[in-house]
This record gives C-alpha cells, structure tokens and sequence, in this order.
C-alpha cells in the first residue's frame, strides 16, 4: 500500500488539528462517598444542579452489592438476608393450593382434548386413505 505522503504521521482518520486540547463542556458535578458494612467506599458525581434532597442516601455497593450510605460510621445493613427464590416458589406466593389444582386439572383437560381430537384426525385419515387404496 503506497501513500502520498499526504497523511501525517501517528494521526488517524477523524483526528482534530494537532495540539488542539479542547476535550469538550465540563458540566459542574457534586461526588458524594458512599460507604457499605463490608467497608467499601465509592464516590459516584451528580450534576452539581440537582437538589441535594433529590440525590440518593443509600446505593448499592458496586463491589459487593450490598447497600452502601453516607455514614461512614454507621453504613447500612441488610434488614433480613432471603435466600434466592425459585420460580416455584414465586407461583406459590401468588396461587393458593385449590387454584393450583385447578389450574393443573384445566391444563390436563385441554391435553386430553387436543389428544383425543389429534387421535381422531388421524383414524380419519387412515380410513381415507384405506379407501383411496381400493379404488
């Protein structure tokens, strides 16, 4: 691959005008430090124009994942650990034992139905074919 010479050397394509240091607008932020119970800390910024009432009090701990506050002292703690639930678990919360019996008899039903139905097509279909054969 020739060049013309017409590139400059250790630029590339797209490349602002040499020496330029113009790295664009610097909005005005606010860092605030965020301790966890397993003493992380982590200073996220904000916009220095949103309300200091509006900015979080707890976040989670991007190290550990637990809540982390402003105290460093005193950081949140978990109020009660659960265990990884299950989706069947989850259904549990929402149905009852009697909702869920009829919705598995519901299910049977309709399987049933689609069988026996599927069964039929098909002896049809055989017959059909039986006298398709002896013509």
């Amino acid at each position: 691959m020739s060049n013309n010479g017409a590139a400059i050397r250790g630029s590339r394509v797209g490349a602002g005008p040499m020496g330029e240091q113009d790295n664009g607008f610097q909005a005005a932020r606010v860092k605030r430090t965020y301790y966890c119970y397993n003493k992380h800390s982590f200073s996220p910024s904000f916009a220095a124009s949103v309300e200091a009432e509006e900015l979080p009090n707890e976040l989670d701990c991007p190290h550990c994942g637990l809540p982390a506050g402003l105290d460093k002292d005193n950081p949140p703690v978990i109020a009660k650990h659960e265990p990884y639930k299950t989706h069947l678990a989850y259904v549990k919360e929402r149905r009852t034992e009697a909702e869920a019996k009829a919705l598995l008899e519901e299910a049977v039903a309709s399987v049933r139905e689609r069988r026996e139905r599927l069964l039929a097509e098909a002896k049809a279909e055989v017959k059909k074919n039986a006298k398709a054969n002896k013509k």
